[in-house]
């Protein structure tokens, strides 16, 4: 059986994720469900070794993760690079975000260094937002990408545990709380991926309309 009748023989074509990271793949499969797609990681489609992410933008980056699986599977194939902009630090940790307390760091290390550098910056300086760039390429080739925002600030102490990154300490005003308090379906509907990762579904169903 070829690799093209392997992908239908469920009557679902796959969405290949360039992450190793599961919280994230999860998070994007809940948002992509119902489309006519199985979404799997990079590792699940047997991708192994690291990318190197050199962009200087998270739209370069999505895309430099994408192409790679791309150029080995040909299939569709998408790619996030998301981040924390804190306005007081002039944008950072930004496209830095997963790497801010050092390339082996928890998620705890990497808020509590946050908070670290925040120490006695009032709450009005405290502004922030999540980033998230998507890198879609679909199995002709074309590159498409989207970007989607949400906008908060960093609190003075974690809440929640729910999540994963820096969802502890960002804190949405309009909902009283932070992103680690949040049910999926709430923080789905108001983060930066599912920002982004609603106008790459509506692109994924305009193409299984044509396919």
């Amino acid at each position: 059986m070829c690799m093209e009748e392997k992908k239908q023989a469920d009557g679902k074509k796959r969405i290949i994720v360039a992450t190793k990271n599961r919280g994230k793949l999860e998070e994007i499969a809940q948002l992509l469900s119902g489309l006519p797609y199985e979404v799997i990681s990079m590792t699940d489609a047997g991708v192994d070794g690291d990318i190197t992410e050199d962009g200087s933008t998270f739209e370069e980056n999505a895309l430099i993760k994408a192409r790679a699986v791309w150029n080995v599977t040909g299939e569709t194939v998408m790619a996030d690079d998301s981040g924390l902009e804190v306005d007081y630090l002039n944008g950072a940790p930004g496209i830095y975000s997963a790497r801010y307390a050092g390339e082996s760091a928890k998620d705890e290390d990497k808020y509590r260094k946050l908070l670290r550098e925040l120490s006695g910056v009032p709450k009005d300086q405290r502004s922030a937002r999540f980033v998230c760039a998507i890198a879609l390429i679909l199995p002709d080739g074309r590159e498409i990408v989207v970007r989607g925002t949400c906008e908060g600030y960093i609190a003075e102490e974690p809440a929640g545990v729910r999540g994963f990154g820096y969802d502890p300490v960002f804190y949405v005003p309009g909902f009283g709380m932070t992103f680690a308090q949040m049910g999926d379906e709430l923080k789905n509907s108001i983060s930066h991926r599912g920002n982004a990762l609603r106008k790459v579904r509506d692109i994924l169903t305009e193409e299984s309309k044509r396919h």
